[in-house]
Parts: structure tokens; sequence; C-alpha cells
């Protein structure tokens, strides 16, 4: 499971804000999905933004990146940070929520998405909270997982028929997600992270990663500020995710390579 998974409920509300210039787009009021079932863009009250310039997502705010507006006197692109916001995508997308779900041999709901877990690096739903009929043996909510969605059509989520004997209580289903943890070890992950992308290569294995998480646990636990026990939650964390981190070190430079490739395109077409 990816260490960049945010909940839609937990996007909802955030600002989105410019984070070279602190310049505020409003607050998240949507989260959208493009024909192929991909986060592709949210909106606030500033317009349509591509989930490519979103450069992290915090407790408080989403932050972006700036965008390709106009070519610079060079022939590259120049980055402006005006506003990102756009009023058309020019791309299909939906909303997910509240969308009916049913399997593949029937007409007949069998419950609806009430949230879904998505990383906001990829776009990649990880997690589907349902609600209805499907979720009744787990009192509210039961969580699906995308290998059993078979199609994601404009009116319903098609699901393989034998689907709902393998969705779980929330609690068990969410259970290995960051973003079910507290703020506290959320932080610290964070923190973690962020040092250890300057301290991982690409070709270390596991014990050169668990080292490394141990060294920087160290370096934060010799500061005094942090509990012990949740440096513990964060540290193990990390280390049952390397694979993660060491795909975050390659995963920075492709990124911003693609929201540029991207941005372009939507200026020449």
């Amino acid at each position: 499971m990816k260490m960049n998974v945010i909940r839609r409920s937990q996007m909802i509300g955030l600002t989105a804000m410019d984070r070279s210039i602190a310049k505020g787009y409003g607050r998240v009021e949507e989260v959208w999905v493009d024909e192929a079932g991909r986060v592709s863009y949210f909106t606030s009250d500033q317009g349509y933004m591509p989930l490519e310039a979103v450069a992290t997502v915090g407790p408080d705010a989403v932050l972006t990146n700036g965008q390709p507006q106009a070519p610079s006197s060079h022939g590259g692109v120049r980055l402006t940070y005006s506003s990102i916001g756009i009023d058309d995508p020019g791309d299909p997308i939906n909303p997910l929520i509240r969308r009916v779900v049913r399997t593949r041999n029937s007409n007949e709901p069998v419950g609806w998405i009430d949230d879904f877990l998505f990383d906001w690096e990829t776009g990649d739903i990880v997690a589907y909270v349902l609600g209805g009929d499907i979720a009744s043996p787990f009192a509210s909510r039961a969580v699906l997982f995308p290998e059993d969605v078979e199609a994601i059509d404009t009116d319903a989520v098609v699901i393989k028929d034998d689907a709902t004997y393998r969705v779980k209580s929330e609690p068990e289903g969410l259970k290995g997600f960051l973003s079910e943890k507290s703020q506290q070890v959320k932080n610290l992950v964070k923190q973690m992270r962020d040092r250890l992308q300057s301290l991982i290569n690409p070709d270390d294995d596991p014990e050169t990663v668990r080292v490394k998480v141990k060294q920087v646990k160290g370096e934060l636990a010799s500061s005094g500020k942090h509990d012990s026990n949740a440096l513990d939650e964060a540290a193990d964390y990390l280390q049952d995710k390397w694979q993660d981190l060491q795909h975050r070190v390659t995963q920075a430079g492709t990124r911003m390579k693609k929201a540029l490739e991207n941005a372009w395109k939507r200026l020449t077409k």
C-alpha cells in the first residue's frame, strides 16, 4: 500500500494554495475521476485544478506547483503563478460519490460509493468505501478493493459477481493506510520520509533502508520533541513501505516532467 494516499472526504475542505507564493485558491469542493476511474482533477472556487499540479497534501492544505502558462523568450516553458484554476478541463470527468454499485449480471444496486481513498501522486483509487446493502453485515460501511471493480460507468460502478464475499469492514480493510493513522504519526511519517528521500538510493536493499530509517528516527528522538510511541509507529510504517520510499526517490522528477508535458498539451490544443 502506498504512502501518498488520502480519503476523498479528508481532502474536501482543505485550502488549495500555491506553495511558492502562498496564494490561496479557496477550499477543495470536489474530487473528480476520468473515464478510466482515475482521479484527475479537484475543484475549488477558482475552477478545476489538475491533479498533477499537486505538490503535497498536508493536514490543512493542498499545496500546488505553478503551471506553465506561456512559452518563454528562449522557446521553453516558463512557470508562472497567476492561477492554476481552469473553467473546463476539456476531458470527460465525473464525481464518484453516491455512484450506484451493482454486480455484472444484475441491474439491481447492492450499494453506493460513500467515500474512496486515492494516491494523490498517480490518481489511482486504492480502496472504495461502500454504503448500502453490501455493507449491512458490517453495520454501516464496507471496503472494496480495485481488483473487484470491472467497470466504472457514468451511472454505476460494476463489480464482480462474487465481490460481495470479499468486502471487509472499514477498520479491517483500511488498517494499513497512513490516512487512517493519528495526525501525530502522519506528521512524523512525512518528516521522516522527506529526510529519507535524500538518503535512500533506488538500489538499497531492505536492511540498508532499515538502518537509514533507524538513523532518521534517532535524529528526531534526540530533539526530545516527539512522543516515542508515535516515533516507533512512524518508523515501523516506513520500514514496511520501504519499496514505496525507493519509488519516491525517482518519482519526483518524473512527476514534474509529466506535469509540464500535460500542461503544455492543454495550452497548445
